[in-house]
């Protein structure tokens, strides 16, 4: 039988009721309390139904379930808060026919649908099947009384019972609204049966988990009085257990190695003190770990160096291309190890942009020294422990890098990397590149002492090399211990070079190729290294070449005949249009377009800066991402404008009317640093006079307010960065003129170089 009625509706959030059902809900929104005091002011009847989401507020028509409970409100109640207790119970389920919403709640047009009675045999049998598994799963769940058992099974109305027995069940809210939308009496039975054999089927895999548990723990109690037992039995028979082992262990390395007094004393105090504790006491694991660490530290063990230096020169030589600073360095120093043997060895800090070589060239100068080789990456650690090790008190206490590195390579020599100095953190957990001091100042590494290892050990032995993208961020006290050695960006030349020695061979060998499979044409290398790549070290020039070498692979796997031959005319079948599009030649002089030159992390660069001059009130506007140096560059490059605006022929009054808005490209890139005064202002000159700036003029400099030009740093990086963008004159400092030898001799016969020391000569050269 189906009825039709009109009755507000109560959306409930992540739950239903079924017909029979007596339930208390809290309702707290607006909406649904203005539906439950109309149904109280109708006939105390309301239309449940659940929310496809729970956390919808405000449901509509597409928000909740079609079919849901007539259910007759039985008892409200006002809580604190505002909020509303109710106690409903099902009366019918129902379909939704129509939606309307009124001002402060929503009715619904419903269909109800009552049970009809079926007497037949076959609903009889499927009635007693679910009663039946009922009973099963509350035998084995135990969440329900023996006494609703009792009440559910004298239950004759069949849908009656579906519904009673699916509101006890803790099923999901989906399976749930199945039941409550199977209006067929036969097909409700059926998923209810359904339901309740799977829920058994998990009910006894969980008992059979349980059991499994309970005597796995049988197991291991059984376990431990065994072993106690075996032990109780060796004492009797005076064996040795896996304590007394290790305790002779340590002693006989002892005997036989070669180790200072005040090791042999700690090493001896720690083997009576686990030889007098109980097998049971929690210290015996930290005791015998601490004894394996001082007996497995290479003490005196050390090496032998390399005392053939031409051997030396070739290994470096053939291993790195250019750095001849670096490898004159370790030439001096086995030089002089070969006359003192007993003097430290040096600190080397190795700075330059990413993929010059400073980390490879580290294991060259271990095979070239005849050391072994242990290296540390530092970037990113924060906490002090790091470099010292963890005190002893602690749970999982253990020796810090520096310690674990001379173990792990078995002597106390090593030429020893710590790679990325530059990138320690510091926070509350202490400063690392304090604990680093100890670590590399020659006064103090003789007796270096690890937190963990307490016993001082001597690491003036130890060969240190200290890598680093930007000296500016190291600690100065740090600094001051280290030789600084700068390694610059690689020039085209050099690029080329490296490429044809060291990069295509491995390349070729990382990607499964011999030498006659592949074949680089003329010319392709430089291309490869003008068109496709843009950086001051050879690290992406490396994944490119890897990337032709793996599709020559391909190709030949497919069956295409080697060697594959890579040309210019082919090239961007192998790595695609090209990246770096050369616009050197599109360049012409524009006004307030000024070309500086910057230093960052990854190298030189240059600094593209736009000038306009608009209608204003004088403000000066700074955009692109510029740091608290630059913006004083910028308005000290103005105020020396204001100072000299008759030798411009400017008005008197122009910062007055005119704004002035300086712009750097790459916005999303911050930029700093004193090295943009002179461009910003030669920028600025050209906007307010309208006179153009050469296009092959780069420059570099910081500005005074009366126009003198300081010196700055980094100046070959900057160069070589102009040089590649086909800059042709270089503004620098008269004070920087000594740097310009450093620059690579190819690179200074192309270029022109202007010492300057004031604004009016930076002017004079560049503006047209």
């Amino acid at each position: 039988m189906t009825q039709t009625r009109t009755l507000p509706l109560l959306p409930l959030r992540g739950m239903m009721v079924f017909p029979y059902m007596m339930i208390h809900l809290d309702v707290g929104r607006e909406r649904s309390m203005a539906a439950l005091e109309q149904a109280m002011v109708e006939d105390r009847e309301i239309f449940l139904t659940a929310q496809l989401d729970a956390e919808t507020d405000k449901p509509g028509l597409s928000d909740i379930y079609t079919v849901g409970t007539v259910a007759e409100i039985r008892q409200l109640v006002k809580m604190p808060g505002e909020s509303v207790r109710v106690l409903v119970e099902g009366q019918h389920r129902a379909i939704i026919r129509d939606y309307r919403e009124t001002e402060t709640y929503a009715e619904v047009d419903v269909e109800e649908f009552k049970d009809k009675i079926d007497t037949s045999m076959k609903m009889e049998a499927l009635n007693r099947a679910v009663v039946h598994q009922f009973e099963e799963w509350v035998k084995l769940s135990k969440k329900i009384p023996p006494e609703t058992l009792v009440s559910v099974a004298i239950i004759d109305d069949a849908g009656r019972l579906a519904d009673l027995i699916a509101s006890h069940l803790n099923l999901k809210l989906e399976v749930r609204q199945e039941l409550l939308g199977a209006v067929d009496i036969k097909e409700r039975l059926e998923k209810l049966y359904e339901v309740l054999t799977r829920e058994l089927e998990i009910l006894q895999l969980e008992h059979k988990i349980g059991r499994k548990v309970r005597k796995q723990m049988d197991k291991i109690q059984k376990d431990y009085y065994l072993r106690e037992q075996i032990k109780a039995i060796r004492d009797e028979l005076g064996d040795k257990d896996g304590k007394t082992a290790d305790i002779e262990n340590a002693k006989a390395k002892l005997a036989e190695g070669d180790y200072p007094d005040e090791v042999r004393k700690v090493v001896e105090r720690e083997i009576n003190r686990l030889d007098g504790m109980s097998g049971m006491n929690a210290e015996n694991n930290v005791i015998r770990n601490y004894v394996d660490w001082l007996l497995e530290l290479p003490w005196r063990k050390e090496s032998e160096d390399t005392m053939d230096i031409k051997k030396a020169q070739k290994i470096l030589d053939n291993d790195h291309y250019g750095l001849k600073k670096v490898k004159d360095r370790i030439l001096d120093y086995l030089a002089v190890h070969q006359l003192a043997k007993d003097k430290s060895a040096p600190i080397l800090c190795l700075v330059g942009p990413p993929g010059v070589g400073k980390t490879s060239l580290a294991s060259s100068v271990a095979r070239a020294t005849g050391r072994k080789f242990v290296r540390a990456s530092l970037g990113g650690i924060r906490d002090e422990a790091e470099i010292r090790g963890h005190r002893r008190t602690y749970i999982g206490a253990m020796p810090g890098r520096i310690i674990e590195g001379i173990r792990n390579v078995g002597t106390r020599n090593p030429v020893f990397l710590l790679d990325e100095v530059d990138k320690i953190n510091m926070d509350y957990h202490g400063d690392p590149s304090a604990a680093l001091l100890e670590v590399l100042d020659p006064a103090q590494n003789s007796t270096f002492s690890d937190h963990y290892i307490e016993v001082p050990f001597d690491l003036s032995k130890v060969m240190w090399i200290v890598t680093a993208n930007n000296l500016g961020n190291i600690p100065r006290p740090l600094r001051d211990r280290m030789e600084i050695i700068q390694l610059s960006s690689y020039t085209e030349m050099e690029k080329l070079e490296i490429a044809k020695r060291y990069l295509v061979a491995r390349q070729r060998e990382q990607n499964g190729l011999k030498a006659k499979d592949i074949h680089f044409g003329a010319g392709v290398l430089a291309k490869i290294i003008q068109d496709y790549t843009k950086e001051s070290g050879v690290r992406e020039l490396e994944r490119v070449i890897g990337q032709v070498c793996r599709k020559a692979a391909r190709k030949i796997v497919e069956g295409e005949e080697a060697p594959i031959k890579v040309s210019k005319k082919n090239l961007t079948d192998f790595l695609g249009k090209v990246k770096f599009v050369d616009s050197k030649a599109n360049k012409k002089p524009q006004v307030g377009v000024v070309t500086g030159m910057a230093w960052t992390e990854v190298g030189g660069t240059i600094l593209p800066t736009e000038v306009s001059v608009l209608k204003g009130k004088g403000k000066l506007i700074l955009t692109g991402q510029l740091g608290d140096v630059m913006q004083e560059s910028a308005q000290a490059g103005l105020t020396y404008i204001r100072s000299c605006s008759d030798k411009l022929k400017l008005p008197e009054d122009f910062y007055e009317k005119e704004d002035i808005h300086i712009h750097l490209p790459e916005g999303a890139i911050p930029k700093d640093g004193p090295s943009a005064g002179i461009t910003m202002a030669t920028a600025m000159v050209s906007a307010l006079t309208g006179r153009k700036v050469r296009s092959d003029v780069a420059m570099t400099g910081e500005i005074t307010l009366r126009g003198t030009v300081l010196p700055i740093g980094g100046l070959k990086e900057k160069v070589l960065a102009a040089y590649r963008e086909g800059m042709k004159t270089i503004i620098l400092p008269k004070d920087n003129e000594r740097d310009i030898e450093d620059i690579p001799e190819s690179v200074r016969e192309k270029l022109e170089f202007v010492p300057v020391e004031t604004m009016d000569q930076v002017l004079k050269t560049a503006l047209m």
